[in-house]
């Protein structure tokens, strides 16, 4: 019982709580709109256009997404939302150490900064790669590059956002909340 009550003493840290919300809204808005926009009352309309106006805003390529639902497609195409998908990966991955791991880019400083390049441009080679006509779009490889941009993204954002500081990456900063 003591447990339960120290559990609901702690903190509440209201920017891993919004950061949590943003990343869940852009995991299921993109994959809600098809399913909203088929709906056909106003108000599942409204939000998924809504979803799909953001989505081309942020989206190169809106128009490649997957149709999930009859003829209605996802909200970004598979290259911005494994991206997402690689963000809650490795917020998974936070979630579960903390901090401590090894490969948490902030614990090595600026000369990780090479490495971090090569994993975010991942994203951007290949699709500069694909309108220079190098190659098509084909959904398996903008997924792959769409993971390891947001796996890399996360890897150096998380312990940030998560207000580790940059002394405390160590096994001994697990059990601390």
């Amino acid at each position: 019982m003591t447990t339960v009550f120290a559990h609901l003493a702690r903190p509440l840290r209201w920017r891993t709580l919004i950061a949590d919300a943003v990343l869940a809204a852009l995991l299921l808005g993109p994959l809600a709109a098809p399913f909203l926009q088929a709906w056909g009352q106003l108000a599942p309309r409204t939000v998924s256009g809504v979803v799909y106006a953001m989505g081309s805003l942020v989206c190169p390529q809106p128009a490649r997404g997957l149709a999930l639902y009859e003829a209605n497609i996802m909200a970004v195409c598979m290259r911005c939302y494994a991206a997402v998908l690689g963000l809650l990966l490795t917020r998974l991955l936070y979630a579960a150490d903390a901090g401590a791991s090894r490969f948490w880019l902030p614990r090595y400083g600026l000369r990780v900064l090479p490495i971090f390049a090569a994993l975010i441009f991942a994203y951007v080679a290949e699709f500069a790669g694909q309108i220079a006509g190098l190659w098509v779009f084909d959904n398996l490889w903008v997924t792959v590059a769409g993971l390891i941009t947001g796996v890399g993204l996360g890897l150096m954002f998380h312990p940030i956002l998560q207000r580790q500081p940059a002394g405390s990456f160590r096994p001994s900063a697990v059990g601390r909340a």
